[in-house]
C-alpha cells in the first residue's frame, strides 16, 4: 500500500505575471525574476544602464517560467541616486513599475544580520509579490513626479545650495583670520580691509596666508554672483510665468509672514504636482507627525518622525516663527500663545513644531481651495514681489 504524501507545493499557483526587483548601484544592477511566492528567485547580474540588456533578461525570464510574450510584468527599485529616469523608462516599455521608500522597508531588528544585494533583491522580490496579492501597507510607494515637474524643483535646491557654500566660505575665512588673532567682517570691503590688517606684533599677514584668503574671497564672490542670478530668474518667472505652480507661489505670497523663499519651496515640493488626499499625509510626508511608543503599561512620546521632505520641514519651522511675529490675531497664532506661551523653551520648542504642522495644512487647504486660515491678514492690493 502507497502511503498518502502530506507534502505540500512550496509555491503558488502561477499568476501570470512576471515581478521583477532591481538592487541598483552604480556598476552593476542585481535583478530578480520570479512568478509568486515560496520559491527561489531567478537571479542575475547586468551591467548598470544596459537598458538593451533589460529588456532580454526580462524576455529570457518570461521564457524560464514558461509565460508568453504579453505577460505583465511588475517591477520595483528602492529610490535612491539613481532617481526617477530607470521608471519612466521601464513605464514607456509597459512594466508596470514601483519606486519604494528606501525607510519603509522591513528589516530584521536583530544587531548583526547578513546583508548582500543577493538578499536585498530577494527582500524586495518578495515584498512586490505580497503588495500586488493585496498587503498595501507593506511599505511606502513614492509618488514619481513628472519631467517637467522634477525639474521645477532645480532652481531653488540650487539656491538653497549655493547659500550653504556661501556660509561654507565665510566660515572658512574667518576662522583663518582667527587663527592669526584677527578679527574681520566678510563684507564688500573685505580686500581693502586685509591689505591693511595686522597681526598682534603689528606685521603683515604672511604671504602664504593673504594668497589664501584672497582666492577664498574670489570663490566667495563667485558664489555671490550665481545667487544674484538664481533670484533674478526666480523674480522674473514670478512676474511673468503663467505656469499653475507660479500662480499657487503668488496666492501664497499674498499673506503676510509668508516670503518668497518659503513660498517657493512650499509650492515646488509639495503643492504643486502631489495629490494629498488628507491631512495625515500631508504631515507625515512632512516629517511632522508625533512618533509614540505604548507597550503595557510604558507609553511616552518620541518626537516627530522625522522622515519625509527635510527642506519642507525645515521651511516649515521658520514659517511658524515668522507666523507668529506677522499674524498675531490669526486663531493659530492664538492657539499657540494659550497652550505654549507661558511655558519654558523646551515647551514652545515643542509648540512651534505642532504650529507648524498646523499651519502647514491651512496653507495646503488655502492653495487648494482658496480658505484663508481664520484671522489671517493679506498683504496691501500693490504688494510688490
Amino acid at each position: 500500500m502507497v502511503p498518502k504524501t502530506t507534502r505540500r507545493r512550496n509555491d503558488t499557483p502561477v499568476s501570470g505575471r512576471l515581478y521583477v526587483a532591481f538592487e541598483l548601484s552604480e556598476a552593476e544592477w542585481k535583478l530578480g525574476f520570479t512568478i509568486g511566492l515560496g520559491q527561489a528567485p531567478r537571479l542575475k547580474s547586468l551591467k548598470a544602464r544596459n537598458l538593451a540588456g533589460l529588456k532580454r533578461e526580462i524576455e529570457q525570464a518570461k521564457e524560464r517560467f514558461g509565460l508568453p510574450k504579453e505577460t505583465a510584468v511588475l517591477s520595483c527599485y528602492e529610490a535612491g541616486r539613481d532617481g526617477f529616469w530607470l521608471h519612466r523608462y521601464l513605464e514607456s516599455v509597459g512594466v508596470n513599475n514601483l519606486v519604494v521608500d528606501s525607510a519603509s522597508i522591513e528589516v530584521n531588528r536583530r544587531f548583526r544580520r547578513a546583508k548582500t544585494d543577493r538578499l536585498d533583491v530577494g527582500k524586495l522580490l518578495n515584498m512586490l509579490v505580497r503588495y500586488h496579492q493585496g498587503e498595501r501597507k507593506v511599505w511606502s510607494v513614492v509618488h514619481v513626479p513628472t519631467l517637467g515637474e522634477e525639474d521645477q524643483r532645480q532652481l531653488h535646491r540650487e539656491l538653497m545650495a549655493l547659500k550653504r557654500e556661501q556660509t561654507r566660505h565665510i566660515n572658512r575665512m574667518k576662522g583663518l583670520l582667527a587663527s592669526q588673532g584677527i578679527v574681520m567682517d566678510v563684507k564688500a570691503e573685505f580686500v581693502q580691509e586685509l591689505e591693511r590688517g595686522t597681526l598682534w606684533d603689528g606685521s603683515s599677514i604672511p604671504p602664504g596666508m593673504h594668497t589664501l584668503l584672497l582666492r577664498e574671497q574670489e570663490r566667495l564672490v563667485l558664489v555671490r554672483e550665481q545667487i544674484h542670478q538664481v533670484e533674478v530668474t526666480r523674480r522674473e518667472a514670478l512676474r511673468s510665468s503663467q505656469d499653475p505652480a507660479i500662480e499657487q507661489v503668488r496666492r501664497l505670497l499674498q499673506l503676510k509672514g509668508i516670503g518668497m523663499n518659503s513660498a517657493w519651496v512650499y509650492v515646488m515640493e509639495f503643492f504643486a504636482w502631489r495629490a494629498f488626499r488628507n491631512r495625515r499625509e500631508l504631515g507625515c510626508l512632512a516629517g511632522l507627525t508625533p512618533t509614540p511608543y505604548a507597550s503595557g503599561e510604558s507609553a511616552r512620546e518620541m518626537g516627530i518622525s522625522k522622515a519625509g521632505n527635510r527642506p519642507v520641514r525645515a521651511m516649515a519651522i521658520e514659517i511658524a516663527w515668522s507666523w507668529l511675529r506677522n499674524q498675531p490675531k490669526s486663531q493659530l497664532s492664538r492657539w499657540y500663545h494659550k497652550r505654549f506661551a507661558k511655558g519654558g523653551s523646551r515647551v514652545r520648542r515643542i509648540g512651534i513644531v505642532a504650529l507648524a504642522r498646523k499651519l502647514l495644512i491651512a496653507l495646503w487647504r488655502y492653495v487648494e481651495e482658496g480658505v484663508i486660515p481664520e484671522g489671517a491678514q493679506l498683504k496691501p492690493a500693490g504688494f510688490r514681489y
